[in-house]
């Protein structure tokens, strides 16, 4: 399946230059991952992607040596010298110095890794993020590929509730923009 989903984005030079800027911006271990690749992925299987309607470029970065959300903003300006895209970096680090005052719920211990943030976003679909290295491409897809791949909504229990789900839900459109889309409630 990773194959499949390397393809599909291999085929939108607009994403393989956002990946190519965050591999070259020097942000430690620096990933693009959720809406965007869900964008891409969904648009594709609905009738075409078009870069004009991405929100934004989430890049997801580890740098343990810098809490701050200014860091953050540095990593934003980092890329936004770079390409004019609608960039949104988080140091995954951090995550948990102000998740719970920005989003509410319990607390959040502090994560090991991009690839442990990645397992924690809201969608299953959007819990995926790529990566360009001198290796090729790389997918961290904590909870698989399915869900993306065949154009699946499920809440990702592990953080969000059923209720924020039901609001992501309306908020994105689903229906709307991807119509082919099944969507299984939240329970």
């Amino acid at each position: 399946m990773a194959a499949r989903l390397m393809g599909r984005l291999r085929a939108e030079p607009w994403l393989m230059r956002a990946l190519e800027v965050v591999a070259a911006s020097g942000l430690p271990e620096a990933w693009i991952g959720a809406g965007v690749i869900r964008d891409v992925v969904w648009g594709q299987l609905c009738g075409g992607f078009d870069p004009a309607a991405v929100k934004d470029v989430d890049v997801a970065f580890f740098d343990p040596a810098d809490l701050s959300r200014e860091r953050d903003e540095e990593a934003r300006r980092v890329l936004a010298g770079t390409a004019g895209l609608p960039w949104e970096a988080t140091n995954q680090a951090a995550v948990h110095t102000w998740y719970h005052d920005h989003f509410g719920g319990p607390q959040v211990t502090p994560l090991t890794s991009v690839h442990d943030a990645v397992a924690t976003w809201p969608e299953t679909a959007t819990c995926v993020a790529v990566r360009l290295t001198g290796d090729g491409m790389q997918v961290c897809a904590p909870h698989g590929l399915t869900d993306l791949l065949c154009g699946v909504w499920r809440v990702n229990p592990v953080r969000v509730t059923p209720e924020v789900s039901r609001a992501r839900l309306t908020r994105q459109r689903v229906r709307e923009r991807w119509p082919a889309v099944t969507i299984v409630p939240p329970a």
